[in-house]
């Protein structure tokens, strides 16, 4: 049976009045929070899979149940793509995909992208497919862009590509990405396969989705160890 989806409902209807300035807080201290010991396990199986055959790198952030991760190999045939999510029950629910060049890896993303920059890897996408919004004005640092780990992100480059049902999430986010330097584009996104269940669950109740696109820089990922 269809259920609808309701429309993200918010106190706050235009972006934060707070999010310059904290951009450039963020921007300009280091964030030191410790990394998490199953982050770090879970890296280090990253490692040895970059390791065994180096090529470029796709990150699939907070995949859920990594159903997003199989189809993104699918279009990527020629990178590691690499779906991230701190819950092992929504990766338990994974159903493998048909291709062979994906890793799922239960772990925090901020320590996943900071690990990376430590070790000198970049990414050639990021994809970041409907966070939780924390639609709340309160809730802004719990956002991705509100984050103190949102440097991090922007250390990976590659092409960054933001999907939410929530128009204020997508441009606000634009925004950020704008206050940190980079220029990228606010867009109503086309109809087409759904790469997770809430994209799906959400066009089935007419949301409107939208997306923020960024073009950045691509170098093949290789892990210093063995670039040197």
């Amino acid at each position: 049976m269809h259920i609808d989806s309701r429309p993200v409902s918010s106190n706050q209807l235009r972006p934060h009045e707070k999010l310059s300035q904290l951009i450039r807080r963020h921007l300009g201290q280091q964030h030191r929070k410790p990394v998490a010991a199953y982050s770090r396990a879970a890296f280090a199986s990253l490692l040895i899979a970059l390791t065994k055959k180096p090529r470029p790198l796709v990150l699939d952030s907070f995949c859920g149940t990594g159903r997003s991760t199989a189809i993104l190999a699918e279009r990527h045939p020629d990178h590691l793509v690499v779906g991230v999510d701190k819950s092992a029950h929504r990766l338990a629910k994974h159903v493998p995909g048909a291709a062979h060049n994906y890793l799922l890896l239960q772990a925090n993303c901020e320590d996943i992208w900071r690990l990376l920059h430590q070790e000198g890897v970049s990414v050639d996408y990021h994809y970041l497919l409907y966070p939780n919004p924390w639609p709340k004005s309160r809730h802004l640092q719990r956002r991705i862009h509100g984050s103190a780990t949102f440097p991090w992100l922007l250390d990976l480059g590659g092409k960054i590509e933001l999907r939410s049902n929530w128009q204020l999430y997508v441009e606000e986010f634009g925004l950020a990405m704008h206050f940190a330097g980079y220029c990228g584009c606010v867009s109503v996104l086309s109809p087409q396969p759904a790469l997770t269940l809430f994209e799906e669950k959400y066009r089935a109740s007419d949301h409107e989705l939208w997306v923020y696109r960024c073009n950045g820089q691509n170098r093949l990922a290789i892990p210093r160890a063995i670039a040197k």
